[in-house]
C-alpha cells in the first residue's frame, strides 16, 4: 500500500538532505540550517496544537492534544540543541553538552 499524506495540517515533511541526490557530504553548517528549519516547523505545529487545546471542549480531544504536545516538545528541544551544536562544533571554547559527546 503506498504512503498517503494526512488530509489535515498535521503532516510535517521530513528534513531535506542537502546534496543527498548527488551523493555529496553534508557539512555541519548545512546540518545546522536543516535542524533550524525543522525546529521552526515543530514550533509552528506546537503553536497550532496549543491554539486548538485552548478552545477544545471534548475531554478525549484535550487528552490527545496534550499527549501530542508532550511528544513534540522534547523533539523541539533536541532540534534546537543540535542546531546550536552543529553551528558551533568547530569553535574553540564552545561548550558542548555532555548529552551529545562520547
Amino acid at each position: 500500500m503506498p504512503f498517503a499524506l494526512p488530509a489535515d495540517e498535521s503532516y510535517i515533511p521530513p528534513m531535506r538532505l542537502a546534496g543527498a541526490v548527488k551523493g555529496d557530504a553534508m557539512t555541519l553548517q548545512e546540518m545546522s540550517h536543516e535542524y533550524e528549519a525543522s525546529a521552526a516547523l515543530l514550533r509552528a505545529r506546537l503553536r497550532l496544537l496549543r491554539q486548538k487545546l485552548a478552545v477544545a471542549t471534548d475531554s478525549e480531544e484535550i487528552w490527545h492534544l496534550k499527549r501530542r504536545i508532550a511528544e513534540l516538545t522534547p523533539m523541539l528541544t533536541q532540534m534546537n540543541e543540535l542546531a546550536d551544536l552543529t553551528a558551533h562544533y568547530y569553535e574553540r571554547g564552545y561548550y558542548r553538552s555532555a548529552k551529545y559527546t562520547l
